[in-house]
């Protein structure tokens, strides 16, 4: 089964990165994750995060994050931590 981890608020087009709040589970770096929303789907590996402009490895529930995607995101897709991450 797959959790939910968040939700996207913000998108920056230019360096592809989403902006996510950590809503029901920390989010790591090298977690599978689902990013689902507006008709479109794909799963991805996260590679980097930061808080604040500062690298971290591990985003706690209750923050948000900017996180390193590999395609185009909308405020309010949702991203789920895919079954078998450890």
């Amino acid at each position: 089964m797959n959790v939910t981890i968040g939700k996207v608020t913000h998108y920056y087009d230019k360096i592809g990165v989403a902006v996510v709040d950590v809503l029901n589970q920390p989010l790591k770096t090298g977690d599978a994750v689902r990013i689902s929303g507006h008709d479109r789907e794909f799963t991805q590996k996260v590679s980097s995060l930061q808080i604040e402009h500062e690298k971290v490895s591990e985003v706690p529930v209750g923050e948000s994050a900017g996180m390193k995607v590999d395609q185009p995101v909308k405020p309010g897709d949702v991203v789920y931590l895919e079954s078998g991450s450890d």
